[in-house]
């Protein structure tokens, strides 16, 4: 493992990262306001498990040659892309439902449900390219090479940056949900607020769909 001083500085950094606003974060905060602060939480640990899936990847290599084949890139940056704005879609499809009257008051009951959240979290974030690009060119410069077991280390950094990111993810939730909680019993609001998580969902696909594949 890195040495004290070399944990501290990576811990330091990867904290700096975590609390710096993000797709993550955006994500966390939309499907928040569109479903409620248990749909939040339970999607900041979704995409805390789908970055996991990014490390022990890293470790293994995948990562790495995902990122060498611009064909690969591109396949899974684009599902990826479509799955999240499936996800905006859906999500102002589920207002017009309400400014239908298809839903009892515009009642600010989840929209799809805290185990479907985490499923949909881990799916965002497994299915972003750029989230492996970066613990790619992150975690490297942390590596102690002389230690041994650069695998481990790299699982273990990897562990600590996801760890960070989630507990951000987590009071992102707390916070978008207050703000939800001061617009209940007006259905205008709550419509209003699904609107813009919508939006953002379908903005940050857009965003994902238009990433260009990081320089090797």
């Amino acid at each position: 493992m890195p040495d004290l001083t070399l944990f501290a500085l990576y811990f330091a950094a990867a904290l700096l990262l975590a609390i710096t606003p993000g797709p993550g974060i955006f994500y966390v905060a939309a499907r928040t306001l569109a479903g409620g602060r248990a749909e939040g939480v339970a999607s900041s640990f979704g995409t805390g498990l789908g970055g996991m899936v990014h490390v022990l990847a890293g470790s293994l290599g995948v990562s790495a040659l995902v990122l060498a084949s611009a064909e690969l890139f591109t396949a899974l940056k684009l599902i990826g892309a479509v799955y999240l704005v499936w996800l905006g879609l859906r999500t102002f499809q589920f207002c017009l439902c309400l400014a239908a009257g298809g839903l009892e008051g515009g009642a600010p009951t989840p929209a799809v449900g805290v185990g479907r959240a985490f499923r949909e979290g881990v799916l965002v974030e497994a299915l972003n390219p750029k989230t492996a690009a970066f613990f790619l060119a992150f975690i490297p410069q942390f590596l102690d090479l002389g230690a041994g077991h650069v695998a481990l280390q790299f699982v273990v950094l990897g562990f600590v940056s996801v760890t960070l990111n989630t507990l951000a993810d987590v009071v992102v939730a707390f916070a978008a949900g207050r703000i939800r909680e001061g617009a209940a019993g007006r259905s205008g609001m709550i419509r209003r607020l699904r609107e813009a998580s919508g939006g953002a969902m379908i903005a940050l696909g857009i965003g994902l769909a238009v990433a260009k594949r990081p320089a090797l």
